[in-house]
């Protein structure tokens, strides 16, 4: 239990988690809250139980919208990454694949790659290795 919030007090683990907490968020505002053009909870978890049972597609809503709150003080960042992260892997491989490495900045793609999951998914394992860093509930608590 100690190394779940163990840390160092490195200002490098605090952007990382504020940078991954501001890029997801919003995506999990879409799908909790239909903030950002998204379909709100109800209208995901009808998306999602086409292709998952419902209660995957409700860890993946907490993961992207609870996630980025608990990221960005710091409470158990490690859970908080490791959701994300299994959420960036499940999207690379059942949905962004096959649209390529890249975003679809043009807009001459069917969908978006998946160079920005793998971002977030390289930041996830930082965080889920290193841990909050400074200014965090881990870190205070782990005392």
């Amino acid at each position: 239990m100690r190394w779940l919030l163990s840390t160092e007090p490195s200002l490098i683990q605090l952007l990382l988690r504020w940078t991954l907490a501001i890029v997801i968020f919003p995506h999990g505002a879409q799908k909790a809250l239909g903030w950002f053009g998204g379909y709100g909870f109800k209208g995901t978890m009808a998306h999602f139980s086409k292709n998952f049972p419902a209660p995957l597609g409700l860890l993946a809503i907490a993961a992207e919208f609870l996630g980025p709150m608990g990221l960005a003080i710091g409470c158990l960042t490690r859970v908080a990454a490791f959701g994300i992260l299994c959420v960036m892997v499940t999207a690379v491989l059942t949905v962004h694949t096959p649209h390529g490495f890249f975003m679809n900045w043009y807009g001459n793609q069917k969908g978006e790659g998946f160079e920005f999951h793998l971002l977030a998914i390289g930041i996830a394992l930082a965080l889920i290795l290193g841990g909050a860093g400074l200014w965090s509930v881990d870190a205070l608590l782990a005392r």
